[in-house]
């Protein structure tokens, strides 16, 4: 039996499109032992987005940017967040997307990008997927400043770590991003890794 056929949709209410749209859905779900049961759940829909993390292998190297985020803000966190470059689709295919908001966020210019895995990141609430890349770089590959958009709101700095500093930098609690967290795992088993292994 596939998922859907255990949820019939009783309602939607749109509470704010402002943003993005945040909706109220009422529906009954049928559970594990067959009984239906009625619940009530809101979800936040911005879109889905990319995420990356630029690497340089023989260096031993990775891109961060850092910048304000007010729900983080909010939240406790008195300091500007520590993340990979990353943005919502906006129509475009995830591959797309990811290089133009590489060069906005950083300036580097990049050409090949690889995908490695997709995750919900809050999926109690939120809608969204994002899209997991990672690619190669060189220092010759930045061809502007970076910073993203003031329009937006956007005043971005980019940080270049080795990869042990930026795996020391979250036990430290200095990087708390998840997004962040995950491709720096995943650089450090998969890609960084395999240099060592290959050294060796």
């Amino acid at each position: 039996m596939s998922v859907a056929d255990r949820v019939r949709v009783e309602a939607v209410k749109v509470l704010s499109e402002d943003w993005y749209v945040l909706k109220k859905t009422t529906f009954s779900y049928q559970r594990q032992d067959g009984s239906w049961q009625r619940q009530s759940r809101e979800t936040y829909d911005r879109g889905n987005g990319a995420t990356i993390l630029l690497y340089d292998p023989g260096r031993r190297t990775v891109i961060l940017t850092r910048q304000f985020r007010y729900p983080a803000f909010v939240n406790g966190c008195d300091d500007l967040l520590i993340e990979t470059p990353a943005g919502l689709l906006d129509n475009a295919s995830p591959e797309e997307r990811i290089k133009a908001e590489t060069e906005e966020e950083t300036g580097f210019r990049i050409q090949q990008v690889r995908r490695v895995f997709e995750a919900y990141m809050s999926p109690g609430s939120v809608t969204e997927k994002l899209f997991f890349f990672v690619a190669t770089y060189r220092p010759g590959d930045r061809i502007g400043e970076g910073g993203g958009h003031e329009a937006e709101g956007e005043d971005i700095d980019m940080l270049e770590v080795t990869i042990d500093e930026a795996l020391a930098m979250i036990a430290r609690g200095e990087i708390r991003d998840g997004k962040t967290i995950m491709l720096l795992q995943y650089a450090a088993l998969h890609l960084f890794g395999e240099v060592r292994n290959a050294r060796s």
